[in-house]
């Protein structure tokens, strides 16, 4: 009877199908640190380990979530400093849904003058358009 063994790790393909990252966006997390160099095989491929899955899929969520790179860095410093408390976690928290709500805000904005552009537009066929008149207004 053979003998079967877990791997050693995920090769990146994999880490890539376990999470929904990219295997491009996985590479680039590793540039800027945001997650942690693997390991290589002797033939060189990347070997990860399950702490490194676990990191991936929390940069997939909070990413998901309109964390930032350095939101997320941030919370990452926490954890690997193991002392941090939760209201410094809210805080952070907090911080980040009051960015969301102003980009909401600038949303509802834009939409808004968007809304009054297109309304303000016949869709004729002659070469004045108030749309394009709006956009070269100084």
């Amino acid at each position: 009877m053979q003998k079967i063994t877990k791997p050693r790790g995920y090769a990146i393909g994999q880490m890539s199908r376990e999470t929904g990252v990219n295997i491009e966006t996985i590479r680039y997390y590793e540039r800027i640190g945001i997650l942690p160099k693997p390991d290589r095989t002797a033939g060189g491929n990347r070997q990860y380990n399950e702490d490194q899955l676990k990191r991936l899929n929390f940069i997939r969520r909070s990413r998901g979530l309109g964390f930032s790179l350095d939101e997320i860095r941030g919370l990452f410093e926490m954890v690997d400093r193991k002392d941090f408390t939760c209201g410094e976690v809210h805080d952070l928290t907090v911080d980040h849904l009051a960015s969301v709500r102003d980009k909401i805000s600038n949303l509802k904005k834009l939409e808004k003058a968007l809304s009054v552009m297109i309304s303000e537009c016949s869709r004729g066929d002659v070469p004045d358009c108030p749309i394009l008149d709006t956009l070269f207004k100084a």
